[in-house]
Protein backbone atom coordinates (compact mmCIF):
# COMPACT_ATOMS: atom_id res chain seq x y z
CA UNK A 1 0.00 0.00 0.00
CA UNK A 2 1.38 3.19 -0.77
CA UNK A 3 1.71 6.69 1.00
CA UNK A 4 -1.54 8.10 2.34
CA UNK A 5 -3.06 11.49 1.39
CA UNK A 6 -4.28 13.81 3.68
CA UNK A 7 -7.72 14.56 3.67
CA UNK A 8 -8.05 17.95 1.15
CA UNK A 9 -8.38 21.44 2.76
CA UNK A 10 -11.77 22.44 2.63
CA UNK A 11 -13.41 18.71 1.99
CA UNK A 12 -13.37 17.35 5.72
CA UNK A 13 -16.62 18.65 6.75
CA UNK A 14 -18.23 17.74 3.80
CA UNK A 15 -17.16 14.12 4.35
CA UNK A 16 -18.06 14.18 8.02
CA UNK A 17 -21.47 15.17 6.97
CA UNK A 18 -21.89 12.61 4.33
CA UNK A 19 -20.37 9.73 6.69
CA UNK A 20 -23.29 11.03 9.48
CA UNK A 21 -26.13 10.87 6.95
CA UNK A 22 -24.97 7.55 5.62
CA UNK A 23 -24.25 5.83 8.82
CA UNK A 24 -26.12 7.87 11.42
CA UNK A 25 -24.50 8.30 15.32
CA UNK A 26 -21.03 8.04 15.47
CA UNK A 27 -17.59 8.53 17.73
CA UNK A 28 -15.04 10.87 16.12
CA UNK A 29 -12.81 7.38 15.78
CA UNK A 30 -15.85 5.53 13.98
CA UNK A 31 -16.10 9.07 11.45
CA UNK A 32 -12.49 9.11 10.95
CA UNK A 33 -12.44 5.19 10.06
CA UNK A 34 -14.94 5.14 7.86
CA UNK A 35 -13.81 8.35 5.77
CA UNK A 36 -10.71 6.21 5.13
CA UNK A 37 -12.34 3.24 4.91
CA UNK A 38 -14.43 4.56 1.77
CA UNK A 39 -11.70 6.34 0.28
CA UNK A 40 -10.23 2.96 -0.03
CA UNK A 41 -7.62 3.73 2.80
CA UNK A 42 -5.91 6.18 -0.10
CA UNK A 43 -6.60 9.10 3.06
CA UNK A 44 -5.91 9.64 6.47
CA UNK A 45 -7.73 11.42 8.74
CA UNK A 46 -5.12 13.58 11.18
CA UNK A 47 -7.07 13.67 14.48
CA UNK A 48 -5.59 17.02 15.29
CA UNK A 49 -7.88 18.48 12.34
CA UNK A 50 -10.89 15.62 12.60
CA UNK A 51 -11.93 16.94 16.11
CA UNK A 52 -11.50 20.99 15.78
CA UNK A 53 -13.80 20.01 12.00
CA UNK A 54 -16.21 18.34 14.36
CA UNK A 55 -16.52 21.15 16.86
CA UNK A 56 -16.45 23.68 14.45
CA UNK A 57 -19.47 22.09 12.59
CA UNK A 58 -21.34 21.52 16.37
CA UNK A 59 -20.97 25.28 16.29
CA UNK A 60 -22.46 26.20 13.29
CA UNK A 61 -25.31 23.57 14.15
CA UNK A 62 -25.17 21.56 11.48
CA UNK A 63 -23.92 18.45 14.43
CA UNK A 64 -24.78 17.44 17.87
CA UNK A 65 -23.24 15.53 19.98
CA UNK A 66 -24.16 13.53 23.31
CA UNK A 67 -22.07 11.51 25.37
CA UNK A 68 -22.71 7.24 25.06
CA UNK A 69 -20.72 3.64 25.07
CA UNK A 70 -18.26 2.58 22.58
CA UNK A 71 -18.35 -1.05 21.64
CA UNK A 72 -15.41 -1.05 23.44
CA UNK A 73 -16.92 -0.12 26.03
CA UNK A 74 -15.47 3.19 26.77
CA UNK A 75 -17.08 6.72 27.14
CA UNK A 76 -17.42 8.24 23.68
CA UNK A 77 -18.74 11.27 22.08
CA UNK A 78 -21.31 10.58 19.14
CA UNK A 79 -21.94 13.28 16.53
CA UNK A 80 -25.01 13.02 14.63
CA UNK A 81 -26.60 15.52 12.12
CA UNK A 82 -29.30 17.90 12.47
CA UNK A 83 -31.75 19.55 10.06
CA UNK A 84 -29.50 22.12 9.51
CA UNK A 85 -26.87 19.63 8.52
CA UNK A 86 -28.73 18.28 6.08
CA UNK A 87 -30.07 20.97 4.54
CA UNK A 88 -25.80 22.26 4.69
CA UNK A 89 -25.25 18.93 3.19
CA UNK A 90 -26.89 19.51 0.39
CA UNK A 91 -25.37 22.98 -0.44
CA UNK A 92 -22.12 21.90 0.00
CA UNK A 93 -22.35 18.50 -2.29
CA UNK A 94 -23.80 20.59 -5.18
CA UNK A 95 -20.87 23.47 -4.72
CA UNK A 96 -18.43 20.40 -4.85
CA UNK A 97 -20.06 18.71 -8.37
CA UNK A 98 -20.05 22.37 -9.91
CA UNK A 99 -16.21 23.08 -8.92
CA UNK A 100 -15.27 19.24 -10.13
CA UNK A 101 -17.31 20.12 -13.03
CA UNK A 102 -15.39 23.31 -13.72
CA UNK A 103 -11.64 21.45 -13.24
CA UNK A 104 -12.89 18.93 -15.23
CA UNK A 105 -13.03 21.07 -18.11
CA UNK A 106 -9.45 22.44 -17.82
CA UNK A 107 -8.54 19.21 -17.14
CA UNK A 108 -9.67 18.23 -20.72
CA UNK A 109 -9.66 20.77 -22.70
CA UNK A 110 -7.55 20.67 -25.66
CA UNK A 111 -4.54 22.67 -27.04
CA UNK A 112 -6.15 25.29 -29.14
CA UNK A 113 -3.87 25.44 -32.14
CA UNK A 114 -3.58 28.50 -33.77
Amino acid sequence: MGDKKDVWQGTLALMVLKTLQLLGPLHGYGIARRIEQTSGDLLAVNYGTLYPALLKLEQEGYIASEWGVSEHNRRAKYYKLTRAGHKQLQKESREWQQTTAILERFLSAKESVS
